[in-house]
């Protein structure tokens, strides 16, 4: 263990050149093309057996050890946002409106670094190591779905995945066992009104005002339909009434994300939007279209392995804090891989101790402390041979 650390010490200052690199060329969900052939190639001058377009866009590599044993999987994604940078950095992107705004760069940095100081150790390693570096994480379908059924986790006993995560300070290291973070959903609506001039509202059939009711009345389910004891959150995002000012509008197009942890509620949902929908334009003649489409299952850590990461993490180099989180709302298709197989996904803080407050991921101006990919790549080292050894 401790000639794993050291290798992956000395391998920091070459991850910290493949994030910069990764980061000043980001591409967006379905469209990478340079990112998986560069992890290919990394993975290939290593030695490592590689398969490319996993999933379409995806690449597994697989480390053999020196002795018979499990298979262990490391996931990292890779995929960038449709984001203009605004940071005034050496590394700043250098594609126009993509931009590496969650720490994908950061992730595939930390298991190529990994596997570079694991590559280093094979022979004394007994059992398999899987990297699983997917395409497309913040674009539901995603690529994990159809990197399972491309057979990525053919062989493994146990995955393990971990986030970079800006808002917590470096040196925390979050876990929970059960449900980690939601499931998301995706709605899309139209209101069809009857348009006419903005002094004639009789003769018309305002879908803006119903749209706007509809948004509020929404909410209702949330308050006072759902059980308070039970999370749930409905966010209208996206509203389009594109009309000149004088001109009552015919067609309104509202679109927005619906998050849940439970089954029975995220049912719920899906069914009283549709009739709160329904209500809102049958009292006022107006017709829609509604469309709930099922995007990534909650992610539901298993207990075991959960428990097996918050114990070794106390001894990896620059940890100074396990803490049990709350559930988070945002979404995640690791969910699918442990569907699949047993494991657990963490969170490691990432936030720099002289930053007050950091710039939450999907913003413009997103940046993490580099130094957590190194902690990030200890602890799941530690997690790999540890479970090797144990197994």
């Amino acid at each position: 263990m401790e000639k794993l650390f050291t290798l992956l010490d000395n391998n920091y200052d070459e991850m910290v050149a493949i994030r910069r690199h990764l980061h000043e060329y980001p591409e967006v969900s379905f469209e990478e093309v340079e990112t998986p052939a560069y992890v290919a190639a990394f993975h290939r001058a290593l030695g490592h057996e590689v398969r490319e377009h996993v999933g379409e866009r995806g690449v597994v590599a697989t480390l053999r050890g020196g002795k018979p044993g499990k298979t262990v999987a490391l996931r990292a994604d890779f995929d960038a946002l449709a984001i203009q940078e605004e940071n005034e950095v050496p590394y700043k992107s250098k594609v126009d409106g993509k931009m590496h705004a969650c720490g994908h760069d950061g992730h595939t940095a930390t298991l190529l670094g990994l596997a570079k100081a694991l590559n280093a150790i094979k022979d004394d390693i007994a059992g398999n190591v899987v990297f699983i570096h997917q395409h497309a994480e913040e674009m539901a379908p995603g690529g994990a779905k159809p990197m399972i059924e491309d057979g990525c986790l053919d062989g493994v006993d146990v995955i393990f995945g971990t986030h970079l995560w800006a808002p917590t300070p470096l040196g925390d290291i979050l876990v929970r066992d059960g449900a980690i973070m939601a499931a998301a959903d995706k709605v899309e609506i139209t209101i069809h009104g009857k348009g006419g001039h903005g002094a004639e509202p009789h003769h018309s059939i305002d879908a803006v005002t119903l749209a706007s009711q509809f948004v509020v009345n929404a909410q209702q389910i949330i308050s006072r339909r759902i059980d308070p004891l039970k999370s749930a959150v409905l966010t209208i995002g996206h509203l389009e009434a594109i009309n000149p000012f004088n001109v009552i509008a015919e067609r309104v197009i509202l679109a927005g994300t619906v998050r849940t942890f439970e089954e029975q509620v995220r049912k719920q949902l899906e069914q009283e939007l549709e009739a709160v929908l329904n209500a809102t334009c049958l009292a006022f003649g107006a017709s829609y279209d509604y469309r709930y489409t099922r995007g990534y299952p909650p992610v539901y850590n298993h207990v075991k392995e959960t428990e097996f990461i918050a114990q070794l993490a106390a001894d990896v180099p620059g940890v100074e804090n396990i803490i049990t989180c709350p559930p988070f709302m945002i979404g995640e298709d690791f969910a699918y891989y442990l569907e699949n197989v047993p494991g657990t996904f963490f969170f490691t803080g990432a936030k720099k101790p002289e930053w007050e407050v950091a710039y939450p991921h999907h913003h413009a101006r997103f940046d993490f402390d580099e130094r957590a990919m190194l902690i990030a790549a200890k602890t799941l080292g530690k997690a790999t041979l540890q479970f090797l050894q144990e197994n």
